[in-house]
């Protein structure tokens, strides 16, 4: 009796466990990040710019994005109005799943604002990505992004 009764219990709360899992929201491995990187800043500059490119397997709705590196971020989409090029912030955005979502300068993109540091040429920046699935739930993923002075090559797959 004493060993079957350690057994379901065990089997209890590795089922438990799992189940905490998924409501948490674990990382959801159909997202994927290219060629993440941040513009390199100068001592006394605020804010920084950064850019790559995510695929979604499924549709998501990314939330917004965090960084230790900047006290805010945001999502930003550049468009010409008018002749006038204009840069506003979007509260989420739709990813199509598996299309490419291009972060790229003039478009869209991430803002850095009220840096902590200067971002040298060669350092990396964690971003925190929180994600909404079609179920309702929400999932975060950190990566690195490298940090550069200029858009990085890009090659043909």
């Amino acid at each position: 009796m004493g060993r079957n009764w350690i057994r379901a219990l065990l089997a209890l709360l590795l089922v438990g466990s799992a189940v905490t899992a998924g409501a948490m929201g674990t990382a959801d491995s159909a997202v994927e990040f290219r060629d993440l990187w941040v513009r390199a800043t100068v001592p006394g500059q605020p804010v920084a710019a950064a850019y790559g490119t995510i695929k979604s397997g499924p549709r998501l709705t990314l939330l917004g994005v965090s960084t230790p590196a900047a006290k805010r971020c945001e999502i930003h989409q550049m468009k010409t109005e008018g002749g006038v090029m204009k840069m506003r912030a979007l509260k989420e955005l739709t990813l199509s799943g598996g299309k490419l979502l291009e972060l790229a300068p003039g478009g869209l993109h991430l803002m850095l604002f009220d840096l902590e540091k200067p971002l040298p040429p060669g350092a990396t920046v964690p971003l925190t990505f929180t994600f909404r699935r079609k179920s309702g739930d929400t999932f975060q993923q950190t990566v690195s992004a490298a940090v550069r002075d200029a858009e990085p090559e890009h090659h043909s797959q």
